[in-house]
């Protein structure tokens, strides 16, 4: 059985003027189902590239990107947009919330675009609320949100589709140590549930609420250590 996702021998280069910038050089990583990986590295190691790609906002220059069976690589805008309303909860540094919409208009936004019924909209946005703790703040928008109640929010937007992978990049730059504990332990008991998280950060505490850690440098991947909870 294939694994939640495969990466075989991906590469990424850009045209800088008459040469080729090769940022990623032939990244091979394997990723199961219900498994919580930090991808760590330098600014300008290539980790953002990487978390494009697994993303499916980016598509690689060569090699295989297996994400639930199907090659991502060569695949259409329109077919990657598709897979990533169905198969990726992403969550941002910086939120992304629409300061107009409330909690709750903000987390049913995904359903939205799915042409789920109002109804079930309302009940899942509420439930996926409720799991992160939000139960009694539906109705505030962003502006009467802390920085960690909206980033819980934005947590809440990831998993409310229920998707395979939650893809979060620096989750907790924006916010001060208390606020952003409260959000890895969000990410912890997603974990426990089931649920597939992988976590871009630059910052060793944080990637060590993981299961395992990659270390990429320079467009390689230098090591992949298992972590130890006690």
């Amino acid at each position: 059985m294939m694994a939640l996702i495969e990466m075989e021998q991906i590469r990424k280069s850009y045209k800088m003027a008459d040469e080729n910038l090769e940022v990623l050089k032939g990244i091979s990583l394997t990723i199961e189902q219900g498994d919580y990986v930090a991808i760590m590295g330098p600014s300008g190691s290539g980790k953002s590239t990487l978390m494009h790609i697994l993303g499916c906002l980016d598509v690689p220059s060569s090699g295989h990107y297996f994400l639930s069976g199907q090659d991502i690589a060569g695949l259409s805008e329109s077919k990657l947009a598709s897979i990533r309303r169905k198969q990726i909860g992403f969550v941002f540094q910086s939120f992304n919330l629409l300061a107009a919409l409330n909690a709750l208009e903000n987390v049913a936004l995904p359903l939205l675009y799915q042409g789920v019924s109002p109804g079930e909209q309302r009940e899942r946005a509420t439930e996926a609320l409720n799991q992160v703790g939000l139960g009694e703040r539906l109705h505030h928008r962003p502006s009467q949100l802390s920085g960690g109640q909206q980033q819980r929010v934005a947590i809440a937007r990831a998993i409310v589709t229920k998707p395979p992978v939650i893809l979060a990049d620096e989750p907790t730059g924006n916010l001060d140590s208390h606020a952003g504990q409260e959000v890895l332990g969000i990410f912890s008991r997603l974990h426990e549930a089931g649920q597939t998280v992988i976590m871009i950060t630059h910052d060793t505490q944080v990637a060590h609420h993981a299961n395992r850690i990659i270390q990429i440098l320079d467009g390689n991947i230098v090591s992949s250590q298992e972590v130890t909870h006690v």
